[in-house]
């Protein structure tokens, strides 16, 4: 038979195995699908446990995350209240700061003010420690409070000029008197005779004069000394205050005040003079063979003018004589000119200086205790 003509399958049945169109083979099927079926239904059983325990851990994780959401948001919210107090004390600290900025600033300036005083008053010590001790009499006049007050006798030096003299008589009605006849025809002996004129002198005088002070750091001053001859005296002084173990140190110069009676000495080192002052006393020996003489240390003030006002002042009892020739020597011509204007017959009076300069001569005079009020001088 040819495959054209028709189509067959060649089953081969086992013979244990019964035919699929038999009633045997359709229990078996029918066996086999309940098998199935009862394996679907228990897979089924089991994707539904599955799926149940599957939505309850979503319901779960769902609750968690409601929970975990809200907390964040409380933790959000908390956060915010946290942070907004902290910016609150941040604010407070910085305007705590800023006061204290302000307050510390105050007791710095006020520390500034109290050193500035500080530094003032020390300065005005050390100006009053700087002072040699010594016995005065006030004969002044008092001020007001904080005022430093100190009457000062002026030392004026004139020069003068050749062919001139100057007259101080005892009284100033004598001067005065001179003055009105300025020309004076003086006799110096057989037909000898010159004319000379009398002319006031003017001598210009401080009003006022006020010096700024302050303690030298390279110098110091020596009082309470003993009267001896002055070069043996600071050869002694410089020889002390020379060595460390008295505290000093190499002299740079030294200086004799005699209107005071006390002697500078500059060292080379600037720490020298306030270690020295600090001590203040020291025994030194200034003589052989005699014990040790105590001496005072204090700081030396070096003072600068910082105002002065003059005035001139017209001298009562001195007269300027000009226009004296040199016709004879100095000391006779002198003489004859004083012995003139001593004469009450003249228009002179008692005389108490006279000091005569020559043509081509110079000389200066000087005036003490020249007053504002007064005008009482003294030539030499």
């Amino acid at each position: 038979m040819s495959s054209s003509d028709e189509d067959f399958s060649l089953v081969v049945m086992s013979p244990s195995q019964p035919a699929e169109d038999s009633l045997e083979g359709i229990k078996a099927s029918i066996m086999k699908f309940k098998k199935q079926h009862e394996q679907l239904l228990r897979d089924q059983k089991e994707l539904a446990a599955s799926r149940d325990d599957l939505r309850g851990s979503a319901q779960q994780f769902r609750l968690r995350s409601e929970k975990l959401t809200l907390s964040l948001k409380e933790d959000k919210n908390s956060n915010k209240e946290v942070i907004a107090k902290e910016k609150a004390k941040l604010t407070s600290l910085k305007e705590q700061e800023a006061e204290l900025m302000k307050q510390i600033q105050k007791v710095d300036d006020d520390l500034n003010e109290e050193k500035a005083e500080y530094d003032i008053l020390k300065q005005q010590t050390d100006v009053f420690r700087a002072v040699p001790e010594k016995k005065v009499v006030f004969m002044g006049s008092t001020g007001n409070e904080g005022d430093a007050l100190f009457e000062m006798k002026p030392r004026i030096v004139y020069p003068m000029e050749g062919g001139t003299a100057l007259i101080t008589f005892e009284e100033e009605v004598v001067a005065k008197k001179i003055l009105d006849m300025p020309k004076h025809e003086v006799n110096l002996g057989g037909e000898c005779k010159i004319t000379v004129e009398a002319k006031p002198v003017h001598l210009i005088v401080p009003k006022l004069v006020e010096i700024e002070s302050e303690v030298c750091p390279r110098r110091i001053l020596i009082s309470n000394l003993p009267k001896m001859d002055t070069e043996p005296l600071l050869m002694k002084l410089e020889i002390h205050f020379s060595k460390t173990k008295h505290g000093g140190g190499e002299v740079d110069d030294r200086e004799f005040l005699p209107d005071s009676g006390t002697v500078v000495l500059t060292f080379l080192r600037k720490d020298i003079a306030r270690e020295l002052t600090e001590r203040e006393y020291h025994e030194v020996t200034l003589q052989s063979g005699k014990k040790n003489h105590r001496v005072r240390v204090t700081p030396f003030l070096s003072g600068q003018i910082t105002n002065l006002k003059t005035k001139m002042s017209v001298c009562p009892r001195t007269v300027l004589l000009t226009g004296i020739p040199t016709i004879m020597e100095r000391e006779t011509l002198q003489d004859l000119l004083e012995i003139h204007f001593q004469k009450n017959c003249n228009g002179g009076g008692e005389i108490t200086a006279f000091l005569y300069n020559p043509l081509g001569e110079n000389t200066t005079a000087l005036f003490k205790g020249v007053s504002e009020n007064k005008g009482g001088q003294e030539e030499a």
